[in-house]
């Protein structure tokens, strides 16, 4: 990725904030590790605790975490006055975020088609826990990138990240 601007210590805190919608986010999708792991529910409280925050509702629908994203998506990935490492940054946070709403929306449907399937209780598992490492993984993996000023490069989602921050 080439770097277009020098990334300043304020610059690499305000591009790592982004990320907590994404893992506040997926932390529901954890409720069958934390389970079967009691000390990680003691490592993701805090994260719970903001997710709790963030989901309440200003409005009948309004929560939150809606107004957040939509800042966040508005005030600083349309910005250009914004540095573009955070633009970067806010952008693919805001992706994986759509990720977790999407897969929340399939395993809904699929409830719906195959909720009367007795091991659809083991594929919703599956789904969920993947979804909850995969997340948590791209959250530890693009903080730590954020922190040593680089780039989290991301397959397909630095790229379409990239293509909006232009």
């Amino acid at each position: 990725m080439p770097r277009r601007s020098s990334v300043d210590n304020l610059d690499k805190l305000y591009s790592s904030l982004p990320y907590l919608l994404p893992i506040t986010a997926v932390v529901g999708f954890g409720a069958f590790l934390f389970v079967q792991f009691p000390p990680l529910f003691t490592v993701f409280l805090p994260v719970l605790k903001l997710n709790q925050l963030l989901s309440i509702s200003i409005i009948d629908f309004i929560s939150i975490r809606f107004v957040a994203w939509f800042c966040v998506f508005i005030f600083v990935v349309r910005s250009y006055k914004v540095n573009h490492f955070t633009r970067f940054n806010a952008m693919q946070a805001l992706l994986l975020d759509i990720i977790v709403a999407l897969v929340g929306a399939v395993t809904q449907i699929l409830e719906v088609i195959l909720g009367q399937i007795s091991f659809y209780p083991f594929i919703l598992q599956i789904i969920a826990s993947v979804t909850f490492l995969g997340i948590t993984a791209a959250f530890v993996y693009s903080v730590f990138q954020c922190i040593c000023g680089k780039y989290a490069e991301m397959p397909l989602i630095s790229e379409v990240a990239y293509y909006q921050v232009r």
